[in-house]
């Protein structure tokens, strides 16, 4: 009996040593907990999404993928199979189940591996939230009175709003409604059965149930989740069976920010981080509406591709990628198999091939691609001559397909498309991938909206923005601004200037300049509009001469220059590098009837509550008054039409522009405009090296733009560029800029400020010659 007692007092002495032991460490572990209120104002790191001008999405940036979206968005049989996969007596316990404790126990031993799990829905998201993800028992201990806290203070429902918003589901997706996307391509709203028992089954382990991954392992893990749903009484076995047996579409997320618009939504993305910061670029859930139109993003990529290509097929063929000797040729094209996706690609797809079989006889040469068999016929090919830096135009084309490929030769083929009573042959052209750059920008007329930008052939490629990072020698592109100073100082478009050879000799350093035209002649007495329209480097040397190196420069930076330019006459020939997008918005100002519209790239920032934080709207500043602007249209308008940019005369519309080319063919440039849009194209190598001979801005870079005008403006009306009330046409002779005399033989309607046009016959008199020492005539 006396032992009896003592063992009550024994037990009793460990109770109590043991609660007070637990409180302790209750007190503990307690102490700095974090605050349950925090859970009222939740705010999770969210997506920054970034929009089109129609407000379709175009990027996404964050460091957690998450959409957080309320309880009421999510279907019911989601919630239900959340439920009944992760916590069976959610409304039941108190944050803490240790039934499901014990009953996870048994059923992991009987299955002799983790089947199930223990913690509650009310601890997944305590642990998320509030605890660190370490793994041990204080750790532990912590969730358990944590969780126990929140089942206190919040509802059930609020409890499973934050779950399922925060739960990681695999690939990057936080909560379901991201998982949703990333899955099926859908919102959460949309799920089906068989797709919410799918995203259940993923939180136990999102890597090795992934659909994408291991489908097999998912599809089990979705059936048990059925299962689970059944027992619940929350499905019937028949819609289980039903779910089972439903086909999912799973496929891989769209990659927003390389498919749509990479260059325009890089910049976006330097932009807001570097003004906003970047905690609020990756986890604040920006919304940023631009104004890029997809589709004409999507024209100029193609026809950056276009033109690039065919320049550089102009240039020759560079050889295969490489050489297989005939033994390897099998391995190799079961190595593209494995390598591509599964679906075949189509017509006008660019494609890796090996070289099977070369008929010098036929003219063919068969082709080997993971998908298909082909032939590329001598047609096809024929562009493919040894690059010739010099002489590559005077070339003759390819007459023997064995000249340039044999047996073996890995190469880059365009699926043409099957041939005619050839069975599953198809038709293939050779093809190699450019190593000349390119770059594109579009500003629409009177917003100063950009709408589409390029910064080079790949992003995945390169990420350099040609058209904004980018500082190139706009060559006689730049000759407009000096025009326009010419105009601002009293010339008019008739005024007289002769086209002649001369010398600028500085003494101090006893340096020598003698320019000369791009087709190395004189043309005497010329017309500023014709010197324009024919690009004369003389000519606007000497007006630069005359109208002063200053005042040009000062012009050039209220037009929207920001680069510094050479204080010397080299400028007249574009010797400073400009970056695309400073020359666009310097013609957009003649566009614009005299206005400055700096460029927009964002429309409107809203934070993660719909606050507005920015908004841009379009702000004119006239650095021009109407009438300057209008002639100068009417200049370049010439330009396209009997000058060096007549190849887009071919878009049938009003259209000025400028072509520009560097000296030695580095660059070749067409900035042009509608009264719609002002564009820009500029081509050239990243290591400045010439595009070749012949490779100016017309034939290398007005393509492109023609190519992009045509497909932008084919279902728009006609417009003009609207005439200025203080502007008249007078009628001059062709040869003088006077107004004709009875001995005119040509004459021709030109267009003047009020009060400037010719009023009688006399000598016309060159305004340079004979005003600076440096320079002389006849040398």
């Amino acid at each position: 009996m006396k032992v009896f007692k003592w063992f009550l007092w024994l037990v009793l002495a460990c109770f109590v040593t043991g609660t007070v032991a637990a409180f302790l460490i209750y007190l503990h572990l307690s102490k700095d907990l974090p605050k349950i209120s925090t859970l009222s104002d939740y705010h999770p790191p969210i997506i920054t999404t970034v929009y089109s001008d129609d407000n379709r999405k175009i990027a996404e940036f964050c460091k957690e993928r998450r959409i957080v979206i309320p309880l009421s968005e999510m279907p019911k049989t989601l919630i239900q199979a959340f439920i009944s996969a992760e916590d069976d007596r959610f409304y039941v316990h108190k944050g803490v189940d240790l039934v499901s404790i014990v009953r996870a126990f048994f059923k992991n031993i009987e299955a002799g591996a983790i089947v199930q799990g223990g913690s509650t829905i009310t601890q997944q998201v305590t642990k998320s939230l509030l605890l660190t993800p370490e793994k041990s028992y204080k750790r532990k201990i912590k969730e358990a009175i944590l969780a126990y806290r929140i089942d206190k203070t919040l509802k059930k429902d609020d409890i499973l709003y934050l779950y399922l918003n925060q739960i990681y589901l695999g690939h990057g997706a936080y909560g379901v409604e991201a998982a949703a996307e990333s899955y099926f391509g859908k919102s959460a709203k949309d799920l089906n059965l068989a797709e919410c028992a799918m995203l259940a089954g993923l939180p136990q382990a999102p890597s090795r149930y992934s659909p994408f991954k291991h489908p097999e392992l998912a599809r089990q893990r979705q059936i048990y989740v059925l299962n689970r749903m059944v027992d619940e009484g929350y499905i019937t076995n028949l819609q289980a069976t039903e779910a089972i047996n439903t086909e999912l579409d799973i496929k891989p997320r769209k990659n927003w920010y390389i498919e749509e618009v990479p260059y325009f939504t890089e910049y976006v993305r330097q932009y807001i981080e570097s003004t906003y910061g970047e905690d609020a670029l990756y986890t604040q859930g920006l919304e940023i509406h631009t104004s890029v139109n997809i589709e004409m993003q999507k024209i100029a990529r193609e026809q950056i591709q276009i033109g690039l290509r065919a320049l550089d097929k102009r240039q020759g063929y560079r050889g295969p990628l490489k050489q297989l000797p005939p033994t390897e040729i099998e391995a190799y094209l079961t190595q593209l198999k494995d390598a591509s996706d599964q679906t075949e690609p189509g017509a006008g797809s660019i494609v890796e091939g090996v070289v099977v079989a070369v008929d010098n006889q036929e003219k063919t040469v068969a082709v080997r691609t993971a998908t298909v068999q082909g032939i590329i016929p001598l047609e096809n090919m024929r562009w493919a001559r040894i690059p010739n830096p010099e002489l590559f135009l005077y070339e003759d084309p390819v007459t023997r397909p064995g000249d340039v490929l044999s047996v073996g030769d890995v190469i880059l083929v365009k699926l043409i498309g099957p041939m005619k009573d050839q069975g599953d042959i198809w038709e293939l052209s050779l093809e190699q991938t450019p190593a000349v750059q390119g770059a594109l920008l579009c500003l629409e007329a009177g917003t100063g909206q950009v709408k589409a930008m390029v910064g080079g052939r790949d992003f995945t490629d390169s990420q350099f923005n040609r058209a904004v990072q980018s500082r190139r020698q706009p060559g006689s592109a730049f000759k407009p601004i000096i025009y326009t100073e010419a105009l601002l100082k009293g010339y008019t478009p008739a005024s007289m200037l002769i086209d002649s050879a001369i010398v600028y000799k500085d003494a101090e350093t006893n340096f020598k300049w003698k320019p000369d035209n791009y087709e190395k002649t004189f043309h005497g007495p010329t017309l500023l509009r014709d010197a324009l329209a024919q690009s004369r480097n003389i000519i606007s040397i000497k007006l630069l001469m005359d109208v002063g190196i200053d005042d040009t420069i000062s012009l050039a930076q209220k037009l929207g220059i920001t680069a510094p330019l050479n204080h010397n006459l080299s400028i007249a020939l574009g010797s400073s590098g400009i970056s695309l997008l400073d020359l666009v918005t310097a013609y957009s100002v003649f566009d614009n009837e005299g206005n400055l519209i700096e460029p927009i790239f964002i429309t409107k920032i809203l934070d993660r509550n719909g606050k507005v934080i920015e908004m841009r709207e379009p702000e004119k500043k006239r650095v021009l008054d109407k009438a300057t602007a209008y002639i100068m249209t009417d200049m370049l308008k010439s330009v396209v039409q009997s000058g060096t940019g007549r190849r887009v005369r071919a878009l049938g519309r009003p259209t000025a522009g400028k072509t520009g080319t560097t000296n030695n063919l580095f660059d070749a440039w067409f900035i042009g405009y509608t009264p719609s849009y002002i564009t820009g194209t500029w081509v050239g190598f990243d290591d400045e090296r010439s595009l070749g001979r012949g490779e100016t801005g017309s034939r290398a870079a007005s393509p492109i733009w023609l190519g992009f005008m045509e497909e932008v403006l084919k279902d728009k009306p006609v417009l003009e560029f609207p005439i200025p009330e203080s502007v008249m046409f007078s009628q001059i002779d062709a040869e003088t800029g006077l107004l004709p005399g009875p001995d005119s033989k040509k004459t021709r309607f030109e267009v003047f400020k009020e009060g400037t046009a010719p009023t009688e016959t006399s000598k016309p008199t060159d305004k340079v010659v004979g005003q600076d020492e440096f320079f002389k005539q006849g040398l």
